[in-house]
């Protein structure tokens, strides 16, 4: 405020030459940052330090930070509660460990105890294993009968197409309460050494065989702990009567096919498709009055 209370030599520092070429080199930069070449590379530079910090700061680019116990900041209580939630691990559900062990791709059948004995091939669900007519005779002709005590074939078509032609040894069970009793009511237990195995099938394997098949699972695993089964190894036998008549006929009796659509079963076809879903209806109800009785 006052340059005459201001010592002399104080004073000289503001005059001397090496303060004012420093004066003169930071208008310099100033005036060079100013330009338009630089203030583009200043510009990328904040842009990609703004960038790095966000990727920093997002979950996926998040870096987890090690520390010893005595030379962290987390030694603290407050860092040590902190460090116990993060470590803290939530058990997942029941519900969540059978999601996951049903969504495992590994070859396993339904109780996870081992592999799908037969060689299986692409069909239209995903959520089932499908098996060739070939394969079926396999079966028929006895080269698995050292490793099943019995193969179930189940045959979904109505009563009419059964009698029209059908796999040798297969059962007509077309509704679901005929497959419950069958299969559910008193189940055909396994040897120690030897599997239960059972495939369904309709006309072509597109709808009733497999509703059937997911039907069996679903009971089945309401009647069982998990992740235990009666029946852990179904099939769907692909292209269902029709693909096996045509390339196994000497193993159906009659020898024969009988289309669901035949013109002489019209009446028929619609007596069948109205009791199938009656009962499907009654049963709907049943099971909505179970639920209700257990709130």
């Amino acid at each position: 405020q006052n340059d005459e209370e201001m010592p002399s030599d104080v004073s000289s520092l503001w005059t001397a030459p090496l303060v004012m070429r420093r004066v003169d080199n930071r208008a310099k930069r100033s005036r060079l940052f100013g330009s338009s070449s630089m203030s583009s590379v200043a510009g990328r530079t904040t842009q990609k330090r703004m960038e790095r910090s966000q990727e920093e700061n997002s979950p996926g680019k998040s870096k987890k930070r090690k520390s010893l116990p005595e030379t962290s900041e987390d030694s603290t209580v407050g860092g040590s509660a902190s460090n116990f939630l993060k470590l803290v691990r939530i058990q997942p559900t029941t519900a969540e460990i059978e999601s996951i062990l049903d969504s495992d791709q590994r070859d396993l059948i339904g109780d996870f105890s081992k592999s799908y004995l037969f060689d299986t091939v692409d069909g239209k669900h995903q959520d089932l294993k499908y098996i060739d007519s070939e394969m079926i005779v396999s079966v028929l002709t006895g080269k698995f009968e050292s490793f099943i005590k019995q193969c179930v074939i189940i045959d979904c078509r109505y009563p009419y197409e059964y009698e029209g032609g059908h796999i040798k040894g297969a059962i007509n069970l077309h509704m679901e309460e005929e497959v419950e009793n069958f299969l559910l009511k008193k189940p055909i237990q396994p040897s120690e050494n030897k599997r239960v195995i059972v495939v369904f099938h309709c006309e072509f394997s597109s709808e009733r065989g497999p509703r059937m098949c997911r039907f069996v699972r679903e009971q089945d695993r309401l009647s069982n702990e998990y992740p235990n089964l009666h029946y852990p190894e179904l099939y769907v036998l692909k292209g269902g009567y029709k693909d096996f008549f045509s390339r196994c006929q000497s193993f159906c009796e009659p020898q024969s096919y009988r289309p669901m659509h035949h013109k002489d079963f019209k009446e028929d076809l619609k007596r069948f498709r109205t009791k199938s879903r009656t009962w499907a209806g009654e049963k709907s109800k049943r099971e909505m009055y179970s639920r209700l009785k257990k709130l």
